[in-house]
């Protein structure tokens, strides 16, 4: 079982290696790799920074006691490397996804659970749109940080994106931009909604059972924790 729980203060150290080494979106592509530091301080860091100053930006996922994978996610102007690709800037209603990875012998499923429950704590904030950079090949030219990380393992194949509802909106042939807009979805379930509600009072039933609609691919069945709260399991 995968259960998925929102990035505070307090799990941070639950997060895996990869994601936790992996300061990739947290350079700006312009310092060497030699340049000392210790990733896992930056990034905890940077979570930390983001964290105080607009909110959760990430998502941990577990498989049974072992870190499974995480996505992290922030306002474009928080995050460096988003100045560094060729299709932004990133749209000034949009949160980006900022790294996006699965630890070795995750099961499948994880990327699609953390966007998933992305998809569900923005929309609860009120947030319009989500934009990711992705990739369209398995060999991107060297955009290496200084943990190792490149942008051939953090950065969403872009394949995946449009599978879960995004839609390109600047064009490239190795690094396009995709965007998903929250309130069009959030719409488009509201209308259906509706329509349920038309179609049992036609029947002269009065109520009915609402489901929780929620996520790219609507396969997370319950609303979005507050801040600290405990996992949900998928």
């Amino acid at each position: 079982m995968i259960s998925i729980r929102t990035l505070d203060f307090s799990v941070v150290g639950q997060l895996g290696r990869r994601a936790r080494r992996c300061v990739y979106w947290q350079t700006d592509g312009q310092l060497e790799q030699s340049i000392s530091g210790d990733p896992e301080f930056e990034k905890e860091a940077w979570i930390n920074h983001v964290t105080l100053e607009w909110g959760a930006c990430g998502q941990l996922a577990s498989h049974g006691e072992r870190a499974a994978g995480a996505v992290f996610y922030a306002p474009p102007g928080m995050v460096p490397r988003a100045s560094c690709f060729p299709t932004g800037p990133v749209g000034a209603d949009a949160i980006l996804l900022a790294g996006m990875s699965v630890e070795s012998d995750s099961p499948t499923g994880v990327l699609t659970a953390l966007m998933d429950s992305v998809v569900v704590d923005l929309r609860s904030r009120g947030i319009k749109a989500i934009e990711a950079f992705g990739v369209t090949t398995e060999h991107p030219d060297p955009e290496a940080s200084r943990d190792g990380c490149g942008a051939d393992s953090c950065v969403p194949d872009a394949n995946f994106l449009l599978e879960h509802g995004f839609t390109v909106v600047a064009e490239h042939e190795t690094y396009p931009r995709l965007r998903l807009d929250i309130d069009s979805e959030h719409q488009w379930k509201a209308d259906v909604e509706k329509a349920l509600d038309q179609l049992f009072a036609g029947r002269g039933r009065l109520t009915r059972e609402v489901g929780v609609l929620s996520g790219a691919s609507a396969s997370v069945t319950a609303p979005p924790p507050r801040f600290g709260s405990g996992p949900r399991h998928l």
